[in-house]
């Protein structure tokens, strides 16, 4: 198989559902990750066809389960980049919540939206390092630039998924590496709609553009990042926010 091969994490709903189809029908081979959702994984598996590399279970709360994770999509085949889009999002009131449930949100966030991906990333990197180079793309968010209320943790853990994209896409410029980021804002997919719908008109009175992005713009920016024409642009983050945020 001559196609280059891709990992998307959390790819069974959402943006890395999204990013799974764009990035078949631009010809590449695409490994599936997913951390509950079976049901939609194998969905996703059959719309992918022959472009379908694997459909893997992890849970990105355990960072212990990352080498067994990428020893399982490289087994076969080397890979070619890594789409980090896996996470969670909880709100808390930070000064009075319970020292409980501060400690378990923190810990909980932390792991899934930092610490697993950039574990991840180490490993493609010595494996890229190994095989003439690669490309990665972290799925942060707007939060990561401007904070959200009640959402300190989150913000936290996006903002260091983005600078460590930056401070790598610096160390591994000569070494055939790149790394991206995409910063969406609201995006209408079900985990953001979820408990929100009171809050609908507020947000999109926010939006300029007067709508929220949907999975397949942010999939069509990550595509375009892992293409030739983005290789110069190594340490770029993509706003998507309908002009919500400039910066």
């Amino acid at each position: 198989m001559n196609a280059k091969r891709v990992l998307v994490t959390g790819a069974s709903r959402g943006i890395g559902r999204a990013t799974a189809l764009r990035l078949a029908k631009a010809g590449w081979q695409v490994a599936v990750h997913y951390v509950r959702d079976e049901e939609s994984a194998k969905s996703l598996m059959d719309a992918l066809g022959e472009a379908g590399a694997g459909c893997y279970q992890c849970d990105m709360s355990d960072p212990g389960q990352m080498k067994s994770l990428f020893a399982q999509v490289t087994k076969d085949a080397p890979l070619h980049a890594l789409v980090n889009n896996a996470g969670i999002y909880r709100q808390l009131d930070f000064a009075g919540s319970s020292d409980a449930e501060f400690d378990a949100t923190m810990n909980q966030i932390m792991a899934v939206n930092f610490e697993s991906p950039a574990r991840l990333i180490r490993l493609a990197s010595q494996h890229f390092l190994a095989n003439d180079g690669g490309k990665v793309v972290n799925v942060c968010s707007r939060v990561a630039h401007r904070g959200e209320a009640n959402a300190a943790f989150y913000s936290a853990s996006k903002s260091a998924l983005l600078n460590l994209t930056r401070a790598l896409s610096v160390e591994h410029a000569k070494a055939g590496i790149q790394h991206y980021a995409i910063a969406p804002g609201w995006v209408d997919t079900a985990m953001a709609r979820d408990g929100m719908d009171d809050r609908l008109p507020e947000i999109l009175e926010g939006i300029p553009l007067g709508r929220m992005a949907s999975p397949e713009d942010c999939a069509g920016a990550i595509q375009y990042l892992l293409s030739d024409e983005a290789v110069y642009l190594s340490g770029i983050v993509i706003d998507i926010n309908g002009a919500s945020y400039l910066r």
